[in-house]
């Protein structure tokens, strides 16, 4: 089942190009809710960014469903929320939140990265 995309791709601009994919909720990428929590983490694949967004709304049982995320070019989550763009180059195990509602984002002082 493929999933509706809070953008047609009409829509989407070429705004950050050739960094790759990346891991979005459906919160982000499907109902168009702002980026509040991004992080960066190694890589999984030659194609991946390592970037991974919420929108912050995501209770523990929302993530445990695979269902609820998925892969998705970096570019589409920038058109959806372009405030990230600034914050794109930033290098593995990097973090940052918005504390509140269209606020800016802030380092994620006490976000530990997975030790897998």
């Amino acid at each position: 089942m493929s999933k509706k995309l809070f953008l047609s791709s009409d829509m989407i601009k070429p705004l950050v190009t050739n960094l790759g994919t990346c891991i979005a909720t459906d919160k982000i990428a499907v109902q168009g809710l702002p980026v509040r929590f991004m992080y960066r983490e190694t890589p999984v694949s030659a194609t991946d960014s390592g970037w991974r967004f919420l929108s912050g709304l995501e209770s523990d049982a929302y993530m445990e469903n695979a269902r609820n995320q998925g892969a998705y070019d970096v570019n589409l989550i920038a058109n959806i929320d372009p405030t990230i763009i600034p914050l794109l180059s930033s290098p593995v195990d990097s973090a940052f939140e918005k504390t509140e509602e269209g606020g800016e984002f802030e380092e994620a002082g006490d976000w530990e990265p997975d030790e897998d």
